[in-house]
């Protein structure tokens, strides 16, 4: 499977403190031949943290992808009739959105995106960033999990000892959850060790 001439969503939520982990990733995409389609999420555009400013952030995202972000759920949803992807990404996908994802609210442009792309029974990738994917969140999480055409970054507990309800997906294997995911498969192992810093 190659993602050459492939159109590939790829939205981003608010977990601010992944994105120098996702940025390489979308490069990466790009390096491989996939037209990609920036979509973020209302928190993205508008909060500064100490990771970064959220206008820096968009315009990080515009001169990689060489594309305008999505950032209207009006502006999302041609993806679905009109402009169909390949397959769509959310990572970081936060607990937040991950909650609205697997209750059928599409209240942003990127859930806009990914409910778009489930119409047109394309695969959609997500690579969790939560810290309640072992808490109150889980059965949102399983619930997904248990969704045809929707598959996930391996991930992992990232700090078990101090957020031990805390779970992220390793975005080095996002490419080749993607390449699976085009093939209909959900890349193994879904669920890992993790080792990372445990004060982000």
């Amino acid at each position: 499977m190659s993602l050459v001439g492939k159109r590939i969503g790829f939205g981003l939520t608010g977990s601010h403190c992944t994105y120098d982990a996702v940025v390489p990733q979308i490069k990466q995409l790009i390096k491989s031949g996939a037209e990609v389609l920036p979509v973020v999420s209302h928190t993205v555009q508008t909060t500064d943290t100490r990771f970064g400013e959220g206008e820096g952030w968009i315009r990080k995202i515009e001169e990689l992808t060489g594309q305008e972000v999505i950032n209207t759920i009006v502006k999302a949803e041609p993806l679905g009739p009109k402009i169909p992807l390949d397959c769509m990404v959310i990572a970081p996908l936060t607990g937040n959105s991950l909650s609205k994802f697997a209750n059928a609210m599409t209240d942003s442009p990127v859930l806009m995106a990914a409910k778009a792309t489930l119409r047109n029974q394309r695969p959609v990738v997500v690579g969790i960033s939560t810290n309640d994917a072992l808490g109150l969140n889980g059965v949102n999480l399983m619930r997904l999990m248990a969704t045809k055409n929707i598959y996930f970054i391996p991930f992992g507990q990232d700090a078990p000892v101090k957020k031990p309800n805390s779970m992220v997906a390793d975005m080095d294997k996002l490419q080749g959850t993607v390449l699976s995911a085009l093939e209909g498969r959900q890349l193994q192992p879904v669920i890992i060790e993790r080792f990372q810093d445990s004060q982000l």
